[in-house]
């Protein structure tokens, strides 16, 4: 049992759990606006968000899979050599011999029939929605880096990532706690899952050149001018807080809504940030306050991988505290 239990936690490191905040922050906001409704189940509800904490895991360890296939992490050291800045932190469990390909595809495939097993589960007492739905997910997952579609290569990795973290997945934990859709829950999903393509998209520019390097054609590979990376970031973080001001003027949403846009701060940081990236990209930031929590960055520093982290994390962070936010809202009568 405890050789089972250290396997586990392995690939659950490996997994990347830094990132498991930008799935489970917008599945909790759907249960607990969920929680509102007649028919609610918090078993079936809890068994959504298990089984799209096992479906995000499942789809880290697939990025790496399928990334390693094309193109080893080698690269990104001779990258460094030459001097460019990029993470070489990628994969480690792989170059470092710890585990291969195929212990990668075991791991891979055990998290994801974990997350379809608790669809499966939910599916029983749902119906056939949330059979599609987990369907849906699973083969949208796998597209973002896997063939045939491969579609974080061709652009489309942070509109994809945004869809099922977004709109896709409060859906399908909405509907498998209560049974029923509702149109602020689909409003709200909207600026989520902005914030969580904003994520992806963070990353992109930090990592344009590898990208560019290995033949991966991101949203911001694609647009080639720095310039060009920063306005669509403006716009990005502009239409998170535009749309709740809409819902409310528009009446999709009540105005205590409007409690969400006490993130923006956040989001105007991580502005600042990223310009200071494109700009001066030597220049050192340390953690405050207002960025919300940033663990081990002592060890985080002594990796060299501070200048990579602020940012992610920083925009990590926006999406938790916007989702929490909307949470608090929905306990106000």
């Amino acid at each position: 049992m405890n050789h089972v239990m250290h396997i586990i936690r392995f690939w659950i490191r490996n997994a990347r759990p830094t990132a498991l905040p930008q799935s489970l922050l917008p599945a909790v906001l759907a249960l607990c606006m969920a929680a509102r409704e007649d028919g609610f189940s918090a078993v079936t509800g809890v068994a959504a968000i298990l089984g799209v904490l096992a479906g995000h895991l499942s789809m880290n360890l697939f990025d790496d899979y399928f990334d390693y296939k094309v193109k080893k992490t080698e690269f990104r050291e001779a990258m460094v050599r030459k001097g460019f800045r990029a993470r070489i932190a990628k994969c480690v469990y792989l170059t470092s011999g710890q585990a291969d390909m195929k212990q990668l595809l075991i791991a891979c495939l055990a998290f994801g029939l974990t997350a379809l097993g608790l669809g499966f589960a939910i599916f029983i007492v749902r119906g056939t929605v949330i059979l599609w739905i987990a369907l849906i997910t699973a083969i949208l997952g796998l597209s973002y880096s896997g063939w045939p579609l491969r579609l974080s290569y061709h652009g489309l990795g942070e509109i994809l990532i945004g869809f099922i973290f977004g709109p896709l997945l409060m859906a399908g934990v909405y509907y498998s706690a209560c049974g029923k859709w509702d149109w602020t829950m689909a409003f709200v999903s909207i600026p989520v899952g902005l914030l969580v393509a904003n994520i992806v998209y963070t990353h992109a520019i930090m990592d344009c050149e590898p990208d560019r390097e290995a033949g991966k054609k991101t949203f911001a590979v694609l647009l080639k001018s720095r310039t060009r990376m920063l306005v669509s970031l403006f716009v990005l973080l502009a239409a998170v807080f535009l749309s709740i001001l809409y819902g409310v003027i528009a009446g999709y949403l009540p105005s205590v809504y409007l409690l969400a846009m006490l993130t923006f701060p956040m989001a105007a940081g991580l502005f600042y940030l990223m310009v200071e990236f494109v700009r001066h990209p030597e220049k050192k930031f340390s953690p405050g306050i207002w960025m919300g929590p940033m663990n081990d960055w002592e060890r985080i520093r002594a990796a060299n991988l501070d200048w990579f982290m602020i940012r992610w994390l920083l925009a990590r962070n926006l999406l938790v505290f916007f989702c929490l936010t909307i949470i608090i809202v929905c306990f106000i009568p």
